[in-house]
C-alpha cells in the first residue's frame, strides 16, 4: 500500500467516525434522552389542568351559603424562562422580591419542564393587569380557578376553609398534584371528595412567545372537568345569624337540634371570623393574624372546647338515681345551709326545704344532688363505691358522652367521662371513697363535656330517651351519612319526671329567663367554677315540652351565673325559631343580651376553699 492509499484510508476513516458518532447523538437526542423532545413539546404545545367547579354549600332552606368565584393562578415553565422584569412583576403582583425567588426555586425543584403555580388565587384586577404584560415573560401563562365566595361573614367553623395540598397529601392521593386546593377543616374538609369534582385537561398549541394558537388536534385529545358534588346543610342560617347577633363580644358555643331527626339547626362558635379572610392573596397574612389573636377566633368552642357541664348534669343524675331505684319522685333532703361532709361544705340557695326531685331540678339544689350521688355509690347492689360508679359511668355514656357523636366534624373531641382507672391512679387504691368525688354530684370536678354534646343531652331527655345521631349534612345521593337511633337504658316514667322539673325551672325557677309566652319550655341551669376568672354561664333546654321541635345548649364563658346570659339567650334564640320573632316584652332582654361585653375577663371573687359553687 503506497503513502497516498493509508492517507485516503485514514481520512476515510475519520469521515466514517465522525458521521458514526452524529448518528449515535442524533439517535441519542431524538429517541434516548427525552429532555430536548420535551422541550420542543413544551414550545409548541402547553397542556393547562381544567379545574373543576367546587360544589356549592346551602342551609335546610335552600338559601345560597357558599359558592365559587373567578380567580387566576400564575404559572411557571421554568425551562422557558427568559430574563424578565423583576421588579415590573413583583410590583404586578403586590409581592416582595424574596417571595417570587423562593416560588420560582420550588417550582424549578418541583420541574423543570411541567408547569406549576408560582403565585395563586391573584384577583380580577391583578389579573387584568398581568395579562397585557405576559407577552414580555416568556414561561409564564395565566390558568383560571374558582375561589370560594361566602354569602355571609361568619360560621367559618361550620364550612372550613381550602387551602393548598401538601407533599404528604400529594403522596397519600393520586388525584391531587402540586398547587391544588384542598378542604383544610370544616365541611371542606369532611366532604372533600364530594365537594371537589374532578380534573380535566385542555391541549393547546403556543407560539415562542406562549401565545395559545389554537387547540391541539380541534380538542380531540382535551378532557373535560366534571363539577362538585353540592351539599344541604341542616342550619336555619337566619337563626344562626341571629345566634351570632347574641354572642357578640362573648366566648363561648351555642348548638341548637331538632331532637326527633338529629338535625343541627345551629352551631355557633364565639369569637368567629369572617370566612372571606381565608381567600386570596391575603389569607396567609390573615390566618397569621387570626392566629395571633388573643380571644382565639380559629378555636371552634362547640366542638373542641370541652367544659364541666355544672348543674345542667344533675338532670342526668337525676335519671341514674331514679332507674337505679335509690330515689323516688317524693324522695326529700334538707338543704339549709348547704351539705356537710368532713369540713367540706355544699352550698346552696336561699329556698324552701326540703325538697321533693322536681322542686330540686326547678331551684338547682346542690345538697339534693349530693345526697343522690352518695346513694348511687353506695348502692347495697354493688360490692363497693369502685363498682357502682363503673355502672353510672355507662349510663352517663349512653347519653353519647365521652365519645365523638358528629360524624360530620373531623375537630370534634370526646370530653372525658374518667374512668375507675384514672380514680386508682388519682387516689393510689382501688377502695376509694364516694366523697372523693363528691364535685361529679354537681357536674363539676373532672368531667368534660363540649356543647354539642350537653345539645345533645337536651335532645335526649326532650325524645325521652334516645337521641338520633347529630349531624349539619342531610344525606343525599352523594352524602352517605348514618343516622341511627341510640337508645339510653333509662325508663321514659323517669324522664316524664326530670321534664316536669325542668318545665317548673323554666316556668318559676332559675331558667325563668327562657320562659316563652304561650309555649311550655323545659331547661336546666348551670353556673361552672372557673379558677382563671368569673364562672361560665350555661343552660340547656327544649320546646315545646310535647312534641319538641327545638333541643339546644348555650355556654357563655366569664358570663357568671346561668341566668344572667345563657338562659335568656337560648330562650330569645327558640322563641325566634318557634314563633318566627321576638315578643315587645323580650326586646329589652334582647338588646341587652346584644350589647353585653364578656371579652374583658371580669374579676370575681372566687368562692372559699372548701364551698362549692351554689349555683346558677
Amino acid at each position: 500500500m503506497n503513502k497516498f492509499t493509508h492517507r485516503k484510508t485514514i481520512i476515510s476513516g475519520i469521515i466514517i467516525g465522525v458521521f458514526g458518532i452524529c448518528i449515535v447523538q442524533l439517535f441519542n437526542l431524538q429517541v434516548i434522552d427525552e429532555s430536548y423532545k420535551l422541550s420542543a413539546i413544551n414550545n409548541a404545545q402547553r397542556t393547562e389542568t381544567q379545574y373543576p367547579a367546587r360544589g356549592l354549600i346551602y342551609d335546610r332552606n335552600q338559601e345560597l351559603l357558599v359558592y365559587n368565584q373567578a380567580a387566576y393562578d400564575l404559572m411557571i415553565i421554568p425551562r422557558q424562562v427568559k430574563v424578565f422584569d423583576t421588579l415590573e412583576l413583583i410590583s404586578i403582583l403586590g409581592i416582595s422580591k424574596e417571595t417570587l425567588e423562593k416560588n420560582i426555586h420550588k417550582c424549578k425543584h418541583y420541574s423543570n419542564f411541567k408547569a406549576s403555580i408560582l403565585i395563586s388565587q391573584i384577583t380580577d384586577s391583578k389579573y387584568a393587569r398581568l395579562q397585557e404584560k405576559l407577552y414580555k415573560y416568556p414561561g409564564f401563562f395565566m390558568q383560571t380557578r374558582t375561589l370560594r365566595k361566602y354569602n355571609v361573614a361568619h360560621s367559618a367553623d361550620v364550612f372550613g376553609y381550602i387551602g393548598e395540598v401538601s407533599p404528604a397529601q400529594i403522596e397519600r392521593d393520586s388525584n391531587y398534584a402540586l398547587g391544588d386546593y384542598i378542604g383544610i377543616n370544616g365541611l371542606e374538609k369532611s366532604y372533600e371528595t364530594v365537594l371537589r369534582g374532578t380534573k380535566g385537561k385542555r391541549i393547546l398549541l403556543v407560539d415562542n412567545y406562549n401565545r395559545v394558537k389554537g387547540s391541539y388536534h380541534n380538542g380531540d385529545y382535551d378532557v373535560p372537568a366534571i363539577v362538585g358534588g353540592n351539599i344541604t346543610t341542616t342550619l336555619d342560617i337566619k337563626l344562626q345569624e341571629y345566634a351570632y347577633q347574641l354572642m357578640r363580644n362573648k366566648k363561648g358555643g351555642i348548638v341548637a337540634i331538632e331532637p326527633s331527626t338529629g338535625e343541627i339547626l345551629l352551631k355557633v362558635s364565639s369569637p368567629g371570623y369572617d370566612p372571606q379572610l381565608l381567600v386570596g392573596l391575603e389569607r396567609g397574612m390573615n390566618y397569621r393574624k387570626l392566629q395571633a389573636d388573643e380571644n382565639t377566633p380559629l378555636f371552634d368552642r362547640t366542638v373542641m372546647a370541652s367544659y364541666p357541664p355544672g348543674s345542667t348534669f344533675k338532670t342526668i343524675q337525676a335519671l341514674i338515681g331514679l332507674q337505679e331505684g335509690v330515689i323516688t319522685p317524693e324522695s326529700r333532703f334538707e338543704c339549709h345551709g348547704g351539705y356537710f361532709f368532713n369540713g367540706l361544705r355544699m352550698g346552696c340557695h336561699n329556698h324552701a326545704s326540703p325538697l321533693d326531685l322536681k322542686a330540686s331540678i326547678q331551684h338547682s339544689c346542690n345538697p339534693y344532688y349530693v345526697n343522690v350521688w352518695r346513694r348511687i355509690l353506695e348502692n347495697s347492689k354493688y360490692p363497693n363505691v369502685r363498682e357502682a360508679y363503673g355502672n353510672w359511668r355507662k349510663y352517663v355514656m349512653s347519653f353519647g358522652l365521652g365519645q365523638k357523636i358528629c360524624p360530620d366534624f373531623r375537630n370534634e373531641l370526646s370530653g372525658s367521662i374518667p374512668s375507675q382507672e384514672y380514680y386508682d391512679k388519682v387516689h393510689k387504691t382501688k377502695n376509694w371513697h364516694w366523697m372523693y368525688i363528691m364535685s361529679l354530684s354537681i357536674g363539676q370536678g373532672e368531667l368534660l363535656i363540649t356543647p354539642l354534646q350537653i345539645a345533645n343531652i337536651a335532645a335526649c331527655i326532650a325524645n325521652r330517651g334516645y337521641y338520633m345521631t347529630p349531624h349539619i349534612v342531610r344525606p343525599s345521593e352523594q352524602v352517605s351519612n348514618y343516622v341511627e337511633k341510640h337508645i339510653v337504658p333509662i325508663d321514659r316514667k323517669n324522664f316524664e319526671i326530670v321534664i316536669d322539673g325542668m318545665q317548673m325551672a323554666a316556668g318559676g325557677g332559675t331558667a325563668r329567663s327562657a320562659s316563652i309566652d304561650s309555649i311550655i319550655v323545659c331547661g336546666k341551669t348551670g353556673t361552672v367554677q372557673n379558677p382563671h376568672g368569673a364562672d361560665h354561664s350555661v343552660f340547656m333546654a327544649f320546646a315545646p315540652k310535647d312534641n319538641p321541635k327545638i333541643a339546644i345548649a348555650v355556654y357563655v364563658e366569664n358570663g357568671i351565673w346561668g341566668a344572667t346570659y345563657a338562659a335568656p339567650i337560648a330562650g330569645l334564640i327558640m322563641e325566634k325559631y318557634l314563633t318566627g320573632k321576638i315578643s315587645p316584652r323580650k326586646k329589652d332582654l334582647e338588646q341587652r343580651m346584644m350589647n353585653a361585653n364578656l371579652l374583658p375577663v371580669s374579676k370575681q371573687p372566687k368562692n372559699t376553699e372548701n364551698e362549692e359553687n351554689i349555683g346558677d
